[in-house]
Order: C-alpha cells, then structure tokens, then sequence
C-alpha cells in the first residue's frame, strides 16, 4: 500500500490528508514522482483531519487542576482544568504513588475515590478524551509523552512494544531499547518504530525525558487550574504518529507548516526529512488530489458502491446504523446466482464502510446491516473481509459476531470530533431532528392561535398576522376555509403577511387596531392600481388566465395564459385578504425594463408599500 500525506494550511485551519493507493513504487520511480505536479489518478482519500483556530484538539495535553466534585456513587471526580465544562476522572484512571486504587472488578481491593480525592484538591491530568456535545473532556492521572518512536509515561514501568508489529520485529526492538539507559518510568515502542536503531532510541529518550523535566517545573509554579503542556499541532501529530518509510512523499503549501515538520523530523528521523516537500503547484492541493470533492461526500447519506449497490449511513445519539443495499446491481453472467450476487455487495460494503468509518472518523458504536446471506461460508467470508479492512485502520476497534438479526456489531474508538461534527451545525429549522412540520399541521396549530390571540386584544377589530405564505393560504384558500369560521366566532377580521423564508411554525401579530388601519398596512394593492408583475404559472381552473405571486399574495391575470414566464403591466380590478384579479393593460415589456417584480407605477402604492415595510410593533 502506497501512502502520502497532503498538508493545507489556510488564514483560519488546518486540513490534513492521508492518501492511499494500491502497489507499491520503486526509487526512481518516487524520484519521478516529485519532480512531477500531476495528480495520479489511483490516488484515493483515506483519511482526512480539520483543526480550526479556536477549536484545537485538546487530547494529550496536561492541566494541573482543581477537584471540583467527588462522586462515590460514580466512582469519579469531575476536575476544574479552566475550560467551560469540567473534566471527567473516572478511578479507573487515578494514578498516585504507593496508593492501590479500587478497579471494576476488583471488588473489595484498594481504596475508594472518595478516600484518594478531595474537593479542592490539586492534582496533574492528561485530556485523553476531547469533550463531545454535552460531555466535558475525559481525564487520566497517567501521564504519557508520546515521540515518534516512544512513548514515556513517568508514572509507568517497564517496556511495552505495539502489538501491530510482527514477533520478530517486536523482540529486536525490545532487545534494542533495552541496550539504552532509560530514565525512571514505562515506555512503550510504537509501530512507527519499525526498523529503528539504537541510535534512534537513545535519541529520542533525551528528547522525552527533557519534556517531561519542563512539564514537572511548569506545573511546580503554576496555580490551578493551568495547562502545563501542550500537545503538537495536527500536522506534527499525524507526521509523527504515521509518517514511515511507506510513504512516500509529504507534500505541504504553508511554508511555517513545512519549517515546523522539518525540524521536527531532523530530531526525530533524519531520514525523512527529503520526502517532505513544500508544494506551490496549481491548482490548489487538496482540488488537485480530490480531497476537497471526498470531504464534500462525507455529508452525503447515500455512498455508492462500484457494482451499483450502496450504503446508507444513519447517525443516532449513541450509534451509528450503516445499511447495505443491492440498488442497480443484478448480478453478472447467465448463470448469476442470487447468493453470489447478494455476497458481490456485500464484499464491496465490507471493504467501503471500513473506507466511510476513517473518512469521516466514526466511533462509537457502528451497527452495519449487511444483505441476509444463506450460507454461513460467505457470511465468514464477508466478516474476514472486514476485519482484514479494519487492520488498515489506527484506530481502536472491536468486532462481535454477526448477531441473530444478521447484524454485524461493532466499536470504533471516538477521541475527538470527527468531519461531519466540524463541518456542519444542527439545522435552525428541524434542530436536528431531520424532518419539520408540515403545512396543514401548522395550519390547524394556527387556528387555535388565532382564537386565543383574538381574545388578548379584546378592542382591535382586525389583526395583521406574521406567518409563512404556504400557512396562511390553507387557512385562507384551503378546504372549507378555516378563516372565515375563525373570524365569526371571534368576530376579528384576520390579515396575513410573510416570505418563503419564515420558518414554517412562525406566528407573529404585527399590528392590531381598526379595520381600516390594518387593511391600509396589510393589502399590498387597491383596485386600479398598475403593477409589472411576473407571471409564473397558468390559473388552475380558468383556461387563458394566468398567476402572479408577490411574496405568497396571488394575483389572477386574465387572458395572460399564453404570456407564462413574462413581465406585464396589469391593473389590479378586485383586491382580496389573500388574492387579486387583474386584467393586461399593456404586453410584456422586455427582460430587466421596469423594474423587478411586483412593481407599481403609482407612487400611492409605493407609499403603502414603504409603511408595510416599517418596523412592525404589536
């Protein structure tokens, strides 16, 4: 597997791409590569990081705080660090010299948290978490420094080697790390460790241990809460964390960003430092490699498979639902089988949504609904595929056995947001939920409204009404006009005003008062009034008519039928709560003459327009 890594940094973030192709790639022909701009086409987007000003990842970074609350029946602490929400400490994570701490599952052994911490208390943490949605960040007391190659935690002991490695490359790197003077505490080998030397452990360990001494004297003389150490910034973190010599090339457009990753890997891996290059090429990096085009996909529910089935992915408060479905695809060859193309789809979905969950960096708890197969060999089939699939991924995950639904469940490890959080906000009209109102509820909902806003204003005669045009005309025109038994029990007269751009609940009274006073503010015409209006659509029951619209309010032109999608001049003849007739008083005048639609060559109507369009007060 081909790899590279694409940095673009702009005024307000910072995007960060991991690109994947299958084969691999000589010397000569890396060479090439870099002296070339061309995009290659086998290229594909693996995994795509946003970290915007304001809004860094806080996980690795280290607080000396304030214990704000202690929760025995939780078993946990929540910590004051500075931040809006407080961090959450769970016993699990309580790390204190010579103190045995009480685990799940060890009942009865060590000490409780309500022995171990007080309120007010001051202790050092680790964000190992970021907070997400209502929740306030995750914390640990065991701190770990990670390096390119190590990771130290002062609190630890012994060495760890990363399990994605294989045996013999595990021991050789245990056996070299032992060679080396190591200062007090745990360390851990990382899989970027692969094929590394002494020298480069001896290093890097002088490297951490000279952090962890400034951590320590930081925290010594700051008051709580503080942050004490902060972690690398996104492209340093994912330099650090992936680049290896499977990469080929790093390519970044900020020249700062390129000056940081070049020093950091001179301390580091000198090594690699040639295979970082800064890119100026047009036109921009992440269009050149159709990042920008795979980000944009990562909002879309529906991802398409290259058979011509698809998933449909589904986002809930506590999971996330991926459905597999054949779609287009029927099968291949005469002697096409429903099995084997229910397994096709299947296979392809595997090896996608594995795809789906590092492009949009899902976690949690993924539910993925693949198509029924009868035979358990190619539900074994489909299951290794996704588990060889998932081996690409650094993220930690677990998967169960297809369930007795046919369900195959898994856990993909969530640390920080992931795209769709970042990019996108709850809908101000559906607040999330996906579906609004619809137009007759609200309209039955506003029958009610209007008689209790009738007896508010006990002496008003007549009422002009806030709401979206699409309401009001079911109310208005709808079946059995609802209006006109409103106004009889209540004895008010009801005028209605509004855009498209309401939201579809909104209800506001603009004005109460006599009749004439609101019927001045709301009819947007009197009769004989002349107004260039833009006809849009035939009448609905009268053949040669035809209608114009002005913010909801219809106007029926007749003998305008065959003048659909033109501008005329018509005299208003019969004005109503919520409609006109008019009549042609002259042809259309051509595009863009006259002024835009629904104006009026009487400064009357003008004046009347110019009142409706005050400030409104109730």
């Amino acid at each position: 597997m081909r790899k590279q890594v694409l940095v673009a940094v702009d005024r307000g973030e910072t995007r960060v791409a991991i690109l994947e192709a299958e084969g691999s790639v000589s010397s000569r022909q890396r060479s090439r590569q870099r002296g070339s701009r061309k995009t290659a086409t086998d290229w594909r987007v693996a995994e795509i990081y946003i970290e915007r000003r304001g809004a860094r990842s806080i996980v690795g970074n280290v607080y000396k705080g304030r214990v704000d609350n202690v929760l025995p029946g939780l078993e946990a602490a929540f910590v004051d660090i500075g931040l809006e929400k407080n961090g959450f400490l769970h016993s699990d994570d309580i790390v204190l010299p010579g103190v045995e701490v009480a685990r799940r599952g060890r009942a009865g052994k060590g000490k409780r948290i309500s022995e171990l911490l007080r309120p007010g208390q001051e202790i050092l943490v680790q964000v190992v978490k970021d907070p997400l949605k209502t929740k306030g960040p995750r914390l640990s007391m065991q701190l770990s420094i990670a390096g390119r190659y190590l990771v130290y935690v002062p609190q630890g002991e012994g060495i760890g080697v990363s399990r994605r490695l294989d045996d013999a490359e595990r021991a050789r790197l245990r056996r070299e790390l032992q060679k080396v003077a190591l200062p007090e505490g745990g360390w851990i080998v990382r899989t970027a460790a692969q094929g590394a030397k002494r020298e480069d452990f001896e290093r890097e360990v002088l490297y951490l241990r000279m952090l962890y001494d400034i951590l320590r004297e930081r925290a010594e003389r700051s008051p709580a809460p503080a942050l004490v150490f902060q972690g690398a910034d996104l492209p340093v973190r994912v330099v650090r964390d992936i680049f290896s010599d499977e990469f080929e090339r790093a390519l970044v457009d900020d020249e700062k960003a390129y000056e940081r990753l070049v020093s950091f890997l001179s301390r580091t891996a000198p090594e690699l430092v040639e295979r970082v290059e800064l890119d100026s090429g047009e036109p921009p990096l992440f269009e050149r490699f159709g990042v920008d085009r795979a980000l944009r996909s990562t909002l879309e529910r529906r991802v398409d498979l290259p058979s011509g089935g698809y998933l449909v992915i589904d986002y809930a408060e506590a999971m996330t639902v991926i459905d597999v479905n054949s779609g287009s695809f029927t099968g291949r060859g005469k002697g096409a089988k429903l099995e084997d193309t229910i397994t096709k789809t299947n296979l392809e979905a595997a090896d996608e949504v594995v795809r789906q969950l590092r492009l949009r960096d899902i976690g949690g708890i993924i539910v993925i609904d693949f198509i029924d197969m009868a035979r358990a060999r190619n539900r074994d089939a489909v299951l290794r595929r996704l588990r060889e699939a998932l081996e690409r991924d650094r993220t930690k995950t677990y998967v169960v056995e297809v369930s007795p639904l046919g369900l195959v469940e898994m856990t993909r490890q969530n640390v920080t947001e992931g795209v769709r959080e970042i990019l996108t906000k709850p809908c101000p009209t559906c607040n999330g939920e996906g579906v609004v109102l619809s137009e007759e509820t609200v309209a039955f909902e506003a029958a009610r409204w209007l008689r209790e806003i009738a007896f508010q204003h006990p002496a008003a005669e007549a009422l002009l009404i806030r709401m979206n045009p699409r309401v009001s005309a079911i109310l208005t025109r709808g079946p059995g006009r609802p209006i006109e038994e409103i106004e009889a029990e209540t004895g008010k007269r009801f005028h209605f005003e509004g855009t498209e751009a309401l939201p579809i609940d909104h209800m506001e009274v603009v004005m109460a008062g006599s009749a004439d006073e609101v019927a001045e503010r709301a009819l947007p015409f009197r009769e004989g009034d002349e107004v260039l209006v833009e006809l849009v659509e035939p009448h609905m029951y009268n053949e040669g008519d035809a209608v114009a619209k002005l913010d909801g309010y219809v106007i029926a032109v007749r003998g305008a039928a065959d003048l659909v999608g033109q501008k005329a001049l018509v005299r208003i003849e019969r004005v109503g709560r919520s409609s006109a007739e008019a009549s042609l008083v002259a042809q259309p005048e051509a595009s863009g003459a006259g002024g835009g639609e629904g104006q009026s060559r009487t400064p009357a109507v003008r004046r009347r327009r110019a009142r409706r369009e005050a400030p409104a007060t109730s």
